[in-house]
């Protein structure tokens, strides 16, 4: 008699098969992969250099020539609009990774270590009683304007949600049977903490993450808008809305078009990170 062999699934397979099934969060996920491939090969795909001025070709409409049209300065805005991508995307998810990174290992502690837990989390209460934008501003003014001290002020209020989010995650876990029986055949406290309380913790952190850095990419945009962010001549994306503003009855396009860059690519993240919230839910598994 043949014997069938059965290939058993992982638990992150089932997740990725149900993500598939969930048409928005695909949809999400292709977008997201073409912002980043056109980040990737900007200066590849670009049709004339970014930075190049032409002032007799300043204030065009979208044209065969000029797809998206040209800025105040006779800059190519499809250029530009490619380019400013890299910036964009550089300053979400770089900021969200170092938030994550940082408010994992502070809730993981907290969560851990009674002896710590006051100290992070009453710090951690403190940050997080501070509306969130002000408390940006408020680090970019006394720090100086530029794209480093935006990035430090964004993470600096991205990290407080991980802490929150892991802390309770590793309450939940050290408790469960299998931490106890790892702890009693002698394993210590760091291979508990990155072999069995972490792993398990992960579908929470993934979800902040992927929605946190549409969170990320707002603020940025609307911090470079307000003139405290990323300078010029920078093709960040909302610097770029800022600078149409003076021409939006005429030129319209030129704050319009990088607007709904925007719009875009952080519609695609929510679509993702609802599609991931809903894959990940233990609740829908079958």
């Amino acid at each position: 008699m043949a014997k069938t062999t059965r290939k058993k699934s992982s638990p992150w397979r089932d997740v990725f098969h149900r993500l598939k099934r969930n048409k928005l969060a695909m949809l999400g996920l292709v977008i997201l992969i073409l912002v980043l491939l056109m980040a990737v090969f900007a200066t590849v795909l670009a049709p004339y250099d970014y930075a190049a001025q032409a002032t007799a070709e300043a204030k065009q409409f979208p044209s065969a020539e000029h797809l998206l049209g040209t800025d105040n300065f006779g800059r190519d805005i499809l250029s530009r609009i490619m380019v400013g991508s890299r910036y964009t995307l550089m300053i979400g998810f770089g900021c969200i990774t170092i938030a994550c990174l940082i408010g994992t290992v502070l809730g993981a502690l907290a969560g851990f270590y009674k002896r710590l837990d006051n100290l992070i989390m009453r710090l951690t209460d403190i940050v997080m009683g501070i509306p969130t934008f002000m408390l940006a501003i408020s680090i970019i003014a006394a720090l100086g304007t530029g794209i480093k001290t935006m990035m430090l002020a964004l993470c600096i209020t991205s990290t407080p949600a991980f802490i929150r989010i892991v802390r309770a995650q590793v309450l939940t876990i050290k408790d469960q049977e299998y931490v106890e029986a790892a702890r009693s055949i002698g394993a210590g406290n760091l291979r508990i903490m990155t072999k069995h309380i972490l792993p398990n913790a992960l579908a929470p952190i993934i979800v902040q993450y992927t929605l946190g850095a549409v969170n990320l990419i707002l603020w940025a945009a609307s911090l470079s808008f307000l003139g405290m962010g990323v300078q010029p001549p920078t093709p960040e994306w909302g610097l770029m809305v800022s600078a149409g503003r003076a021409y939006l009855y005429s030129e319209w396009y030129m704050s319009l078009i990088p607007g709904l860059a925007i719009i875009i690519t952080t519609y695609a993240l929510n679509l993702l990170g609802d599609g991931l919230r809903d894959a990940l839910d233990p609740r829908l598994k079958h």
